[in-house]
């Protein structure tokens, strides 16, 4: 990175036939509207694309967004808009160095022979998503960017296009050398923000996966976080049982496993509340009284967030090396080329 001053931002397109390549392309190659997630689809009345559209990078861009993927995929979408390119190819992805501030394309060799499909789930979907996501990984470690945003994948078809992980979250973790369990997924919105302590396990395996250890990482990332948004209040930490187990009487994870954590958190000098019940701690952490909650399981934390940020969450996964966001939504093939689906989250 040395000699560098401007930043230089990997965006993986995701799942070719899923919505990734759509926003992409509304963001990049439309004007802004009052309602940027009700665009008109139609061919009739889409706007004439902005000048700096037009001539490859946004007047708001300050540095490099590098998109990674299927260039025919941002093909189709600009025949449907009617827009013009809005992006320079490269080659080679370390040309990405000594190139000025501007919106930039590598398709990696591998995607040559993928079949664009928009709105189905295919092997070939989750290969493009794969492939994209190696080498942003790649560029990354090359020193040759400094943050990932990834658009949607679908999970099944990750699996079947030869890629054996959960999602993108345990993806990174692994390939850029943390591992799984030295990572946490947090997704924030204007008023709530959640950590989980277990991301996409069954119901059944996730009391075996709440340790101290884990509990205790999580509450430190988030910690780190938060305070690096200027937030002070505590983390409020649930239970995994319904009222925070009733002192044992209806489960015993929080005061084993749950309890011992927050009480080393706190020695560590994190403000910590908890085991709090699940729900409860939601209400209050949106009357702004917790800087975020940690949540045990999936659903525990991410329904009540995206009950009230459906469209405006963003993932984060913390522990990583380098920054890595995500809009908070999937593939979506059922809004796939209908101009319904909000940009807020990726934007």
């Amino acid at each position: 990175m040395r000699g560098m001053t401007t930043k230089t931002l990997c965006l993986t397109l995701g799942d070719c036939n899923g919505l990734g390549p759509e926003l992409v392309c509304r963001h990049f190659a439309l004007p802004a509207t009052p309602d940027r997630g009700a665009a008109d689809l139609s061919g009739a009345d889409i706007p004439e694309p902005s000048a700096s559209a037009a001539n490859g990078a946004r007047n708001d861009q300050p540095g490099r967004v590098v998109m990674i993927g299927l260039e025919k995929s941002l093909a189709h979408y600009l025949e449907r808009f009617g827009a013009r390119p809005f992006s320079t190819r490269i080659a080679d992805p370390a040309e990405i160095c000594a190139a000025p501030p501007g919106v930039y394309l590598y398709e990696p060799p591998a995607l040559a022979d993928v079949a664009l499909e928009p709105g189905k789930p295919t092997p070939d979907g989750g290969r493009c998503a794969g492939v994209s996501m190696e080498a942003a990984i790649s560029m990354l470690q090359a020193g040759q960017a400094h943050g990932l945003l990834t658009c949607p994948l679908n999970k099944a078809m990750l699996h079947a296009g030869g890629f054996d992980f959960p999602g993108h979250t345990e993806f990174l973790a692994e390939r850029l050398g943390v591992g799984r369990d030295g990572v946490c997924m947090h997704l924030g919105g204007p008023k709530l923000r959640v950590s989980l302590v277990t991301t996409h396990p069954r119901l059944r395996d996730v009391p075996d996966l709440i340790t101290k250890e884990r509990v205790l990482l999580c509450l430190r990332l988030t910690w780190k976080h938060v305070r690096s948004l200027g937030l002070s209040e505590p983390i409020a930490v649930c239970g995994l049982n319904p009222h925070a187990g009733e002192s044992g009487r209806i489960g015993e994870k929080e005061i084993a496993v749950i309890g011992p954590a927050v009480l080393e958190a706190r020695e560590e000098g994190i403000p910590v509340v908890g085991p709090v019940p699940g729900d409860t701690a939601f209400y209050f952490a949106a009357q702004g009284c917790y800087s975020a909650v940690l949540a045990m399981y999936h659903d525990q934390g991410l329904a009540p967030l995206k009950l009230l940020h459906f469209s405006e969450a963003v993932n984060v996964t913390l522990g990583l090396p380098h920054p890595r966001t995500s809009p908070d939504h999937g593939t979506g093939y059922d809004l796939v080329g209908t101009g319904r689906a909000c940009l807020d989250s990726f934007e």
